[in-house]
C-alpha cells in the first residue's frame, strides 16, 4: 500500500490517524503464511528467561521482554478493480531494563535463540548505564504483582485471517457495485485487518501471552453533478473494532427518522454503502447552513473524534507534564487544575472514563505492555477533572499507588510508552431516546459521522466537521444541510452538554491508526458514547466564497 493510497483513505490528522508503521516494518508474505510461523509458548518462555537472566547478571534492577509477531492484511479496491492486497508479517524481540536508575532498550529482529535474546538484554543494560551519566532523577516504578503464566485472547468467533482473500474481495466488489448502481461516480473500499501475537515477561514474575485482533471495513463514495462539476462524498459509518470477521456478518442497522446511523457490534457494509450513495447525491442539493448558534445533537459516529481530541489526548499525563508534544502539542489540563479538585471540565451531565477492558473495543487487552492488569477508571466525574492516564513510571507524580495499565508499543522494535486508553462518555442514567432528545430542540443540527477537524497545541480551541448534517426545526428534522462546522473550546463545549441518551444508544467509534511520539508510533483506540446534546454552539459555514 503506497502513501498516496493510505492518505486517501485515512487522512493525516493531528493525532487521530497516521501512516501506519507496522506494514512498513513487516516483510511481505503470502496470505497463507500469515497463518503459519507461530512460536510455541515453551519456546517463548525460554527466550524470555534467557533475556531476563542476562539483564540481571549485568546489573539490571528490573527487566522486561516483549516477543511479538504482528500480522497485517489490507484489501483495497476501487470500482470493479482490486487496487492492492497487502500481507505483512513482523517478528522480533524488544528488551527494556532499568540499570543505575535509568531506562535502556534494545531490540532484535527474528530472534529465535536464547543467545540472541540474551545479547539484546545485555545491550539494553549497556545503554541504560550510558544514559545514567546524564540522569537527574532515578526511575520510580509503581509496584505490580507477578501474575505467573497467564493468557488473554480477544473474544472473536471468526478469525479474519482464516477467511479466504477471494471472499473479502468479492464482498468489497459487491459493495462497490451497489454504490455505482445507486448513483455513485466513484467508490473506494478497504478492509484493514490486524493480529498482534504478544508475549510479555518480566523480572516481577509475569509470563503473559496475548492474542489481539482488530478489523476496519471502510469506504468512500463520490457523486458528481454533471451540470456544475461539483462533487460530494460520504464515507463509511463503520467503527473500527477489536473483533474478528464476525463484525461483517449482516446486522440490521437502527435509524432515526429514516436516517441509518447505528452500527456497532455488527456492520452491514452493503446496507451502509447503498445509503451512502443516495446521501452523497442528496448532499449536492442540500441547503447551505446559515452561520450562528445552534443546539447540536451529536451521534456517537461523530462524537468519538471530539472525545478523542478534546479529552483523550489532553488527559495523557505525558502531554500534561510537557514530556510529549508530537501530533498537536501538550495539554491545557495542567496539574494545578487537577490539584485544585474543582476544575470544571464540563457540565454535571459529563462523565468521562478510561477503560481498557471494554468488549469489542480496539484497546481491549488483559494486560498492557508492561505487564499491568487493565481496568476502568474515571477521568471527569460530574463535570470535574479527577484523574489522568498514567503508567508505572508516572503514577507517583499524581500520587497513585499503581499504574492505570495503559502502556503500549506498536511493534517489538518500539519502546513501550504511555498511550491513550479507550476514553468514553458515560451514557445518561435517565431513559432518553434520540427521538425524545430532538423533540424540544427549536433550532439545531443533527450531526452524523466524523469529518475534518483542527485543534490547537494545548488541545483547547477546536473546529469539527462531519459526514451528514440535518437541520432540526421545532423538534423535527427538516432536511439535509451542508458546509457545516462547529467551533468551540474544550471547556466551553463540554459545559454546553445538557443531555446524554441512555445506555441503549451507547456505541463505539474509534481510530485504527492513532499517532503519537517521536519517533512516531501508531495505536488503535475506541471511544464510546450515546447521542448527546450540546446547546448554543457556534456553527460556521465552510463554503469558500469567491
Amino acid at each position: 500500500m503506497n502513501r498516496r493510497d493510505f492518505m486517501q483513505w485515512a487522512g493525516l490528522g493531528a493525532g487521530a490517524v497516521m501512516l501506519p508503521t507496522i506494514p512498513v516494518i513487516g516483510r511481505s508474505v503470502s496470505p497463507e503464511a500469515l497463518l503459519d510461523n507461530a512460536i510455541d509458548i515453551a519456546t517463548k518462555k525460554r527466550l524470555a528467561d534467557a533475556a531476563l537472566n542476562a539483564a540481571t547478571a549485568k546489573g539490571a534492577t528490573y527487566a522486561d521482554i516483549r516477543i511479538g509477531r504482528y500480522l497485517n492484511q489490507f484489501v483495497i479496491t476501487r470500482e470493479d478493480k482490486v487496487q492492492n492486497l497487502v500481507n505483512t508479517e513482523s517478528y522480533g524481540v524488544g528488551v527494556r531494563v532499568i540499570a543505575d536508575g535509568c531506562w535502556g532498550f534494545a531490540a532484535i529482529a527474528d530472534a529465535k535463540s536464547e543467545a540472541q535474546t540474551a545479547k539484546a538484554a545485555e545491550e539494553a543494560v549497556a545503554i541504560a548505564k550510558a544514559n545514567a551519566r546524564l540522569l537527574k532523577e532515578p526511575v520510580q516504578l509503581a509496584p505490580v504483582k507477578g501474575f505467573g503464566e497467564v493468557s488473554w485472547k480477544a473474544p472473536i468467533t471468526k478469525n479474519a485471517f482464516e477467511v479466504p482473500v477471494k471472499e473479502k474481495v468479492d464482498l468489497l466488489l459487491s459493495v462497490n457495485d451497489a454504490a455505482m448502481k445507486n448513483g455513485a461516480n466513484y467508490v473506494n473500499s478497504v478492509l484493514f485487518m490486524v493480529n498482534e501475537q504478544k508475549y510479555f515477561a518480566s523480572t516481577d514474575g509475569s509470563y503473559i501471552d496475548q492474542d489481539i485482533h482488530r478489523i476496519w471495513p471502510t469506504f468512500t463514495v463520490t457523486t458528481i453533478d454533471p451540470k456544475t462539476g461539483k462533487f460530494a462524498t460520504r464515507e463509511s459509518l463503520s467503527s473500527p473494532m477489536g473483533m474478528g470477521y464476525e463484525y461483517l456478518q449482516a446486522n440490521p442497522a437502527d435509524s432515526v427518522k429514516g436516517i441509518t446511523t447505528r452500527y456497532n457490534m455488527g456492520y452491514d457494509m452493503l446496507e451502509d454503502i447503498t445509503s451512502a450513495a443516495q446521501q452523497a447525491k442528496e448532499k449536492l442539493n442540500a441547503k447551505s447552513v446559515e452561520a450562528g448558534k445552534y443546539d447540536l445533537v451529536l451521534d456517537p459516529s461523530h462524537l468519538w473524534l471530539t472525545i478523542h481530541e478534546s479529552v483523550g489526548h489532553p488527559l495523557e499525563l505525558d502531554r500534561v507534564l510537557g514530556y510529549e508534544a508530537n501530533f498537536a502539542g501538550t495539554s491545557f489540563a495542567t496539574l494545578d487544575k487537577w490539584q485544585s479538585k474543582n476544575f470544571n471540565y464540563g457540565s454535571p451531565e459529563v462523565n468521562l472514563f478510561a477503560d481498557k477492558t471494554q468488549k469489542g473495543s480496539l484497546g481491549a487487552v488483559g494486560w498492557d505492555d508492561e505487564g499491568v492488569n487493565t481496568k476502568r477508571w474515571d477521568l471527569v466525574k460530574d463535570g470535574t477533572l479527577v484523574n489522568y492516564q498514567a503508567i508505572r513510571d508516572q503514577a507517583h507524580i499524581i500520587g497513585e499507588k499503581e499504574s492505570h495499565g495503559c502502556c503500549y508499543a506498536d511493534n517489538w522494535g518500539s519502546v513501550q510508552f504511555q498511550r491513550m486508553a479507550n476514553v468514553s462518555l458515560a451514557p445518561g442514567k435517565a431513559p432518553l431516546s434520540v427521538e425524545d432528545m430532538i423533540k424540544d430542540v427549536k433550532k439545531g443540527i443533527y450531526i452524523i459521522g466524523d469529518g475534518s477537524f483542527s485543534i490547537d497545541q494545548q488541545r483547547y480551541n477546536f473546529q469539527f466537521g462531519g459526514q451528514l448534517f440535518y437541520e432540526i426545526k421545532d423538534g423535527k428534522i427538516a432536511g439535509m444541510l451542508k458546509d457545516v462546522s462547529y467551533q468551540s473550546n474544550t471547556q466551553e463545549f463540554w459545559n454546553s452538554c445538557v443531555k446524554v441518551c441512555d445506555e441503549r444508544d451507547y456505541r463505539l467509534g474509534g481510530s485504527f491508526f492513532d499517532g503519537k511520539g517521536q519517533p512516531s508510533q501508531s495505536s488503535a483506540v475506541s471511544h464510546g458514547s450515546s447521542t448527546a446534546r450540546f446547546n448554543g454552539v457556534n456553527v460556521i459555514n465552510t463554503a469558500r466564497k469567491i
